[in-house]
């Protein structure tokens, strides 16, 4: 699933009017292959919570390899409470492999699912929207434009890793105690 964010304010403007009525007329109507309701995790249902007006420092990083760890930095920062602390579960509920195109200033312009977690529509829903509200993402002023990957680790509770900083999943279940 790709999604391209259009870029000058009139475009912007008809794709929230067009989305807004698309999904008045698609609250009832028939997704793809005459299924009943909406696509789940499509973006245009992705509402987004406004985010922290701060303006990120800027990304050091000189590869997007590199850049991995300050985007998932700035994620963790912006949904401290959301983060699964310690090992993970061995069962986790979802994971899904998302790749996040940003341009040099940090803004999202597409996202696009290599890995969807499509037993569980609400966590696809949940990380666009989390991803699209933790914008505008550190400046990668050294690489410009970029593609951000990561592998999002969603336990039963809605809480979550990152692969890129994961503190690694427990081999057994063991009692807390």
């Amino acid at each position: 699933m790709t999604f391209t964010l259009p870029t000058t304010p009139l475009r912007r403007a008809f794709a929230a009017v067009l989305t807004t009525a698309l999904g008045l007329v698609g609250c009832g109507g028939l997704g793809p292959a005459g299924q009943k309701g909406s696509v789940p995790g499509q973006l245009s249902e992705a509402k987004v919570e406004p985010g922290s007006n701060a303006i990120p420092r800027p990304s050091a990083a000189g590869t997007p390899r590199e850049y991995r760890q300050d985007a998932a930095r700035h994620i963790y920062a912006r949904n401290a409470q959301r983060i699964y602390a310690g090992k993970l579960p061995p069962l986790l509920y979802a994971i899904g492999t998302l790749q996040v195109n940003l341009d040099a200033n940090g803004r999202v312009t597409s996202m696009h699912w290599m890995r969807a977690p499509q037993h569980a529509p609400e966590v696809i829903a949940e990380i666009e929207r989390t991803v699209l509200s933790a914008a505008p993402y550190p400046a990668a002023s050294r690489i410009g434009k970029l593609t951000w990957t990561d592998t999002w680790l969603w336990d039963k509770g809605g809480h979550f890793q990152l692969d890129t900083l994961s503190e690694g999943q427990l081999s057994q279940f063991q009692d807390p105690r």
